[in-house]
Formats: structure tokens, sequence, C-alpha cells
């Protein structure tokens, strides 16, 4: 089953499902927020809960998707409970992608980046099969759900950016439960957009190169995801196509099995607050970056993989500041 919101006329978040090609309102005028946490609170799967609640109005998602009324798969009622995390270094080719960016001194050409480092050691730890917890990822924190953009949507990048560029990923879609327990609602396509020109003059920038918008959808597939998921990133340039490449998800193609990394995103008893909706986006090895590739305004990124619905596209914006990198004043109380 797909899930997804489109925005009603008065402005308020109408869940959709399908299952096939048709398209269907929920019953209830209800959010996907709200069947989760009823799900949650409940005990009951969302393919039970769902058929009980029963389906309604059609839905033409194209036509949704072309007049911009579509909106994330899951939103918060309170942007601010929406957390938007990842964990790189995950897939199979993705150390190379960045050691390219974090490449050794060439007087010290034999000795591994950190990168390779961290890489070799989910290879070797990161899908224990007794059932304990791996290896630890490289974790990064993203920002909230004011930081989201819809599908079809710009993604803003800030006028202080360096660069702007895409990363295609699959994302885990989760709420916690009134006792702290996370709930897989289901997986996403994503744009973990992120600032590649900043990072590449040193690894600790890592964290600013992060803290850019996202966009993640348009629908979650719910139930486990497929073992090798494969997409394909593009971004257009008018009417041309100037980049196209595979991407490759799902545990086959991951250095860490998935239960791995929600372990070491929800050990963390932070991440475990009732209520709160987790956007956890789990990496990918393949960026128009290390092609070379500079991305400017009006560019449109888009993804797209079989069995997780319409594609992700979003246009390239940029934002302009009132004075060009001016300071941020600290007023004093």
């Amino acid at each position: 089953m797909l899930l997804s919101q489109i925005m009603t006329a008065d402005g308020r978040p109408q869940a959709v499902a399908r299952d096939g090609t048709e398209a269907y309102e929920i019953k209830g005028s209800v959010s996907v927020y709200d069947i989760a946490m009823a799900c949650a609170a409940e005990g009951t799967d969302l393919a039970t809960k769902i058929a009980e609640m029963g389906l309604g109005r059609a839905v033409d998602l194209e036509a949704a998707r072309r007049e911009r009324r579509l909106l994330p798969p899951i939103t918060h009622p309170d942007p601010a409970h929406l957390l938007l995390t990842g964990t790189g270094l995950t897939h199979l080719g993705s150390a190379a992608t960045r050691d390219a960016m974090h490449a050794a001194a060439e007087s010290d050409a034999a000795e591994l980046t950190d990168s390779m480092r961290m890489f070799n050691l989910g290879l070797t730890g990161g899908k224990p099969a007794n059932g304990h917890a791996g290896v630890q990822p490289e974790w990064f924190y993203k920002g909230n759900g004011t930081t989201v953009a819809a599908p079809e949507a710009p993604i803003v990048s800030p006028d202080f950016a360096d660069d702007g560029g895409e990363e295609p990923e699959i994302a885990g879609i989760y709420v916690i439960g009134a006792d702290g327990t996370p709930f897989r609602v289901g997986f996403t396509l994503a744009n973990e957009f992120s600032d590649h020109v900043m990072e590449k003059q040193n690894y600790l920038y890592l964290a600013h190169s992060k803290l850019r918008p996202a966009s993640f959808g348009p629908e979650i597939r719910t139930g486990p995801p497929p073992q090798d998921i494969r997409g394909t990133s593009r971004i257009r340039r008018g009417d041309r196509t100037i980049f196209e490449a595979p991407f490759l998800s799902g545990e086959a193609n991951m250095s860490h099995s998935i239960a791995n990394l929600e372990h070491h995103h929800f050990k963390y008893g932070l991440f475990r607050q009732p209520g709160d909706v987790h956007v956890h986006m789990f990496g990918t090895a393949t960026l128009s970056f290390a092609k070379g590739l500079k991305t400017k305004r009006g560019d449109v990124f888009e993804i797209e993989a079989e069995g997780f619905g319409l594609p992700l596209c979003n246009p390239l914006e940029v934002a302009v500041a009132a004075k060009a990198h001016a300071m941020v004043r600290v007023s004093i109380l």
C-alpha cells in the first residue's frame, strides 16, 4: 500500500491510500499522522486500520501533483516535532564517493581516510547476525518540519551556501507511541539535499553542510522494504536532462542493516518522545557533485524508484538575503 497526503480546500492534510493505480481519500478527514498514531495506540496495523476506516472519494494524484496540492506524505501539527536525520557511508560504493572528496594527503597516501575507516567498520560490523546491535554508523541532523519542502515545491538553498546538490535516498518514516515505542510507518523516496562544496573543505564541516532543506515522498510504501531497490536520479535544466544515474538501496546494497541503523537512532531517549515524527534518511552512493556537476537556480531534481509511487521532483531555488552575507545580530534582553 502507498500512503500520501493532499491539501484540502481549507488547508488541511487529507490522507490518501492506493494499492495499485487507483488512489482514494481515507474516510474521516484524517492525516497520515492521525492514522499512524491511532495504530500505535490501538496496537493495530495500518492495513487493518485503513480497512476499518474505509475509502472515500477517488483522487487524481497526477492532477494534484500538477496543481502542487501534494503535501509531504506525513506532517506533524507542530512542525518542530518532526525531526529530519540521516546516516552516511551506509551503502556499498558510498565510501568511494566520499573518499574522493576527503582524500588523504599525497605524502601519506597509504593511510586510510576517516571516511574509509567508517565505511570499513560498517562492512565488518553493520549487519550482525545474532540479533544484537552492530557498529554504529555516521549520523547527522538535518532539521525539523519547518525545513521540509513538499513534493514539487522548491528546495531553497541559503544565500551563504557554497553549493546545493541532491542526494537520492530511501527514508524511513516513524511515529513515537505514548510509551516511547518507535513505530515504523514505511519507507519513502527522499532528497537529502546538502552542500558538498562546504563539506569538501573539511570533513568536520559535515554538520554544517547537512543543515539544509530536504524533501521526501510523495508516497510512503508500507510494509518491509525490498532487499534490492533500484532507482534513478536526474537533474533537468530547461528541456535538457543534464544528469542521470542509477542509485541503489535496500539491504542487498548496504553495509548496514535497517534494524541496526534504526537501533542506533532510537537508542537515544531524546528520539523517543511521545507523539514525535521521525524521517530518517539511510544514505546513498550517487551524487551529481561527484561527477563534477554544478547545480543552478531552476534546475529540477527528479528521483524515482519502482514500487515507491510517484517520482519526487523539486526545483532548486536560492534564497536572496536583504543584505548579502549580513551578520545575524543577537539582541540582549
